[in-house]
């Protein structure tokens, strides 16, 4: 791997440009480097897999580890079959230093224009840098985002994004709100529950679909896999018989049958919440399920039943935005949710030789897909410069 911090120059050749070295740029890189075409790997942070590094201690990937290795480099069977984020970062450095990636770390682009056949992408230090092509892969994780709640400016109790929280150890004896079902505060509020926190709860305002990880030894990836074609109404249907049958019923608790079906939901952008802890730990009353927050008054937050509550902190598990405008929203390639229009070896049409992996939040596994990316962006570029 050729880790250059700050020290980068225009090369004649105009190389392809990989923006971000999370697993999605490392794939797109190391994919065209096997095609023998050049690829440049900008990091804005000071090493790969930036994001992974960040996130909490618990997590692991969703994923399975057979069905989440990138192109050219098979995941240690050390990792076990569920990987753990510091093996991820472990995976991520060894995947560059196997395929002698090509990556510059503490340059980031801010924005990339069409110039002719080229990309001119504006970067670190005033940076013009000329390329055949551009992959951006930012991450889907990019920029956290907490909801402009009324009060939230003036509340002086303590508010974090989950982006920021590492493990339970601040919070034991206190009081914690996590705001969000999704994957990731289910996962915190039984981390805080395991971990010490003296009450619990999680304002949920759209009940998510909650799947079990594995049911007999089958990982709930591999359906995802293999119904991820099928019509939507079919798989809504196979998931509420897989659900009556897979995980008990919730709704003493606070969390009954979503009214929407796995697929549908889905393609609005919600994936299901796997479950590692949270049910036993709602049903053993370790977490609370509470309205959806409203807002903030006179030191209590407000949920939408009307409840004021007090606790001493609260975490936002609110999600990301991708925060791509600034980058490319001025070439007409985003969507009304600031999302690529096209992604994988598709380019936009108003912009040839721009793509984008990474974008997608897939039931069939982000790893697996940025992999299944990688090689068709590869593969359509190296064609392209044959040309």
């Amino acid at each position: 791997m050729a880790t250059t911090p700050l020290a980068l120059s225009p090369q004649a050749d105009h190389p392809v440009y990989v923006i971000g070295a999370g697993p999605g740029g490392l794939a797109v890189a190391a994919a065209l480097r096997a095609r023998g075409v050049r690829a440049v790997v900008l990091e804005k942070s000071d090493a790969v897999g930036a994001s992974w590094r960040a996130h909490y201690d618990r997590l692991r990937l969703h994923t399975t580890r057979r069905l989440s290795a990138l192109p050219g480099l098979r995941m240690p069977r050390s990792f076990g079959r569920w990987v753990a984020r510091a093996d991820v970062v472990r995976y991520l450095e060894k995947y560059a230093e196997k395929h002698e990636l090509e990556i510059v770390t503490g340059v980031e682009v801010f924005r990339v224009e069409r110039a002719g056949a080229d990309w001119v992408l504006h970067a670190t230090g005033g940076r013009r840098l000329t390329g055949r092509a551009v992959v951006v892969a930012t991450g889907y994780n990019h920029t956290p985002r907490l909801p402009d709640w009324p009060g939230r400016d003036t509340y002086k109790g303590r508010l974090d994004h989950a982006r920021t929280y590492r493990n339970p150890g601040p919070y034991a004896g206190k009081d914690v709100l996590v705001v969000g079902i999704g994957n990731t505060g289910a996962e915190i509020a039984a981390d805080l529950a395991d971990g010490g926190a003296a009450r619990v709860r999680l304002a949920v305002r759209t009940v998510p679909h909650i799947v079990k990880r594995t049911t007999a030894g089958w990982p709930a990836q591999r359906s995802g896999i293999l119904v991820r074609r099928l019509p939507t109404a079919l798989v809504d249907r196979l998931g509420a018989v897989a659900a009556r049958v897979g995980t008990p019923d919730l709704s003493a608790y606070g969390l009954p049958r979503p009214d929407k079906g796995l697929a549908t939901r889905q393609r609005e952008g919600a994936i299901p919440v796997q479950d590692v802890g949270l049910i036993a730990a709602v049903r053993a009353g370790k977490v609370e399920v509470v309205a959806a927050v409203e807002g903030f008054e006179d030191g209590e937050v407000l949920l939408a039943d009307g409840t004021r509550i007090a606790p001493d902190a609260v975490i936002a598990a609110t999600g990301y935005r991708r925060a791509l405008e600034p980058l490319v929203g001025h070439l007409d390639v985003l969507d009304g949710r600031g999302h690529p229009v096209v992604h994988g070896a598709r380019c936009p049409r108003e912009a040839p030789g721009l793509y984008f992996t990474g974008f997608t939040n897939p039931i069939s596994g982000m790893f697996r897909e940025l992999a299944i990316d990688a090689e068709k962006i590869a593969r359509r570029i190296a064609r392209q410069i044959a040309r």
